[in-house]
This record gives C-alpha cells, sequence and structure tokens, in this order.
C-alpha cells in the first residue's frame, strides 16, 4: 500500500479493536475495497464513492489485503454480464493498472493460460473477451475478509466462527456442482425475499443478511456490478448445526432429489 494512501487513512479517527482480529484498530478499511467503485472522471463527474462502508483495521490486515483489493478489482469489473457502470469501470480504472502493469497484472489473475475472443454484439460492435481460470482460492479468501468486515459493521464486532464462500457467478458445467448452485441461489431467493438490500451504491455493491435459523446460521448474499453474486454461509463458534445427511448421500453418489417450492435439484 502506497504511503498517500496510508497516511490518509491514518488521520481518520480510529478506536477500539480491528475487524477482523483483537488487535488494535490503526486505521479504517473500506468494505467491500473502495477501488470497485468508480472515480467520478471515469463516470462524468458523478461519486460513486460516497457513504462507503468502512471498518476499522490493525496494521496486518490492512497492509496483508492492499493487493488483493487489486486483484478482485480486475476480476470482477471485466466480467461479461455486468451493468455499464461495471463496464465503464474496466475500460477506466481497470484498464490503466492493467497498461501500467504492462499486462502483468492479468497473467496474476488467471492460474491456467487465457483465451482471447473476439465477441460480436451487434453490427460492426466488438469486444474482446479474455477466457481463463481465475485463482479461485484467492477469489474466495477476497470475499470472506469482505464478509468478515460486514460481520463487524452489523453487528459491532470481530466474528468468531467461519464463514463459507460460494462464488454463484462462476461458470460451471452440467453437473453436481451447477445443481448445487441452482440450489443454493433459489433457497437464498426465498430466505432472503423481504430483507432489504443495504449499501449507498447498489448499482455498483448491495448485501443482503438472512435471519438466523433455530442453529444460529444465517447467510450473505452480495452482488456487485448487478451480476457478480456471491453467497456466504456464516457459522458463529457458539453454533451447533446437526450433521448434513443430504450432503453425505450426494458426497456417496447416491441419487438424490431435493424440493424447494415447486422446483426439484436432482444430484448424481
Amino acid at each position: 500500500m502506497n504511503s498517500k494512501r496510508q497516511s490518509k487513512k491514518r488521520d481518520e479517527p480510529v478506536a477500539g479493536s480491528c475487524y477482523a482480529c483483537v488487535c488494535t484498530a490503526t486505521s479504517r478499511e473500506h468494505v467491500p475495497p473502495k477501488n470497485l467503485f468508480p472515480e467520478a472522471k471515469d463516470f462524468q463527474g458523478e461519486d460513486l464513492r460516497q457513504q462507503l462502508i468502512t471498518v476499522p483495521s490493525c496494521d496486518i490486515h490492512n497492509l496483508a489485503k492492499s493487493q488483493d483489493d487489486e486483484f478482485l478489482m480486475v476480476c470482477l469489473a471485466g466480467l461479461v454480464g455486468n451493468n455499464s457502470i461495471g463496464y465503464r469501470h474496466n475500460f477506466g480504472k481497470v484498464g490503466r493498472a492493467v497498461r501500467r502493469s504492462a499486462g502483468r497484472l492479468l497473467q496474476k489473475i488467471f492460474i491456467a493460460p487465457q483465451r482471447l475472443y473476439r465477441v460480436e454484439l451487434k453490427d460492426n460492435k466488438f469486444v474482446d473477451v479474455l477466457w481463463g481460470s481465475p485463482d479461485v482460492p484467492r477469489l474466495r479468501r477476497c470475499f470472506g475478509q469482505i464478509v468478515r468486515g460486514l460481520l463487524f459493521h452489523d453487528f459491532g464486532r470481530a466474528f468468531e466462527g467461519q464463514v463459507h464462500i460460494h462464488l454463484a457467478f462462476l461458470h460451471l458445467e452440467a453437473g453436481n456442482a451447477k445443481t448445487f448452485n441452482d440450489f443454493l441461489k433459489k433457497r437464498l431467493e426465498m430466505d432472503l425475499v423481504d430483507c432489504p438490500k443495504l449499501g449507498s451504491n447498489p448499482e455498483v455493491f448491495y448485501y443482503q443478511r438472512s435471519e438466523p435459523d433455530e442453529f444460529g446460521l444465517f447467510a450473505y448474499r452480495l452482488r456487485f456490478y448487478g451480476r457478480v453474486e456471491v453467497m456466504a454461509g456464516v457459522l458463529p463458534a457458539a453454533s451447533n448445526p446437526p450433521a448434513n445427511i443430504i450432503q453425505k448421500f450426494i458426497e456417496g453418489g447416491i441419487k438424490t432429489i431435493v424440493t424447494l417450492g415447486p422446483e426439484e435439484f436432482e444430484f448424481n
């Protein structure tokens, strides 16, 4: 993290402990990262960085994630299907970051060779699409930190327990993984039907949080640029959920059908 950014954050009032640990906070961290929100110079003067969520952070958790913030910005802004804000952000701040790195930044995004496709949007209008396998463990780590920041923002203390991240926006071939993805989306859609969308700039980012169930478990849904959906299952340390028999059936290769309302999801 550059010294200018760090100095600016240190000038803001900080009190209490870090959002992710018990260490004393020394700065404030944006949740999600500020660089996901376009600057006014890239958006006809409209400022989409107003009223962003911040949480207290220690030096370790602030400095450790600075490179992850850039990684996440490049991963998300350029995804096909994003709204116009994501599209313009990709050709603004993201494009400048890629050019400054002479393309090396893209090499850090993908863990396998990439392929470049040119897609025709309409007559004589084309867009270049880079297709590859992203660094999924790193993505999960980035979103896990965001969810822990939101947990601190919502409840006022560092969360103790487990956060399980599901990347619903990744392309999946037919099979159990895709069926499970469709099932989770439908289940969370039902659980969040009456839950408000939180966030001051929802076209860039908003989130929803479900109510805890009888075991204390609950979920978050994050949405970026109108299209990128991430789900998180939250298991507080004090929770004691029962064994998931259905999951064991699926993992054992047994044909399993799960029903949600009028829909059926068939595994194996």
